[in-house]
């Protein structure tokens, strides 16, 4: 992850789930989390984004917003929000702009094989558009928990 605490948040503007479009200066003013995950309705992802959902009554409560990102096409991610009743908006960027602009859009490694995908990340940024942290190389288990902390 390239994203550095402190810095301007990279500007975007994708689609999302349930016909929403998301973007930065749609956000401006309010702060909020990008959280970035390799794919949409696997055993990791589905856990990672389960317990965004059963903390989403908190961040709502300091009127900061949850948003996934994956390169998962629109339809995938429209099912996998249906399957699991996620409400915040899983954001498509198939084309790779965003995930390059954080840096996570990596090589990895399974089994020796090597191949490009997404590093699990998250950022926090700022109302004022500023990166507040940044969580490189997420493990799931309490994560959700330690990023509502740090709001």
């Amino acid at each position: 992850m390239s994203t550095i605490e402190g810095t301007k948040a990279p500007a975007f503007t994708l689609s999302a789930s349930r016909g929403r479009t998301v973007s930065s200066d749609a956000l401006r003013g309010q702060p909020y989390v990008l959280y970035f995950y390799p794919k949409a309705d696997t055993s990791g992802c589905t856990k990672e984004a389960q317990a965004f959902q059963a903390l989403l009554p908190s961040f709502r409560a300091k009127n900061v917003q949850i948003i996934g990102v994956s390169r998962d096409p629109l339809k995938a991610l429209d099912k996998f929000a249906a399957k699991y009743g996620l409400e915040f908006p899983l954001a498509s960027d198939e084309n790779g702009d965003l995930t390059s602009a954080y840096g996570v859009w990596v090589e990895k490694s399974m089994y020796g094989r090597k191949y490009m995908g997404i590093e699990r990340s998250t950022v926090l940024v700022g109302a004022d558009g500023i990166v507040v942290k940044a969580w490189p190389k997420v493990k799931i288990d309490g994560h959700a928990e330690e990023v509502l902390s740090a709001v």
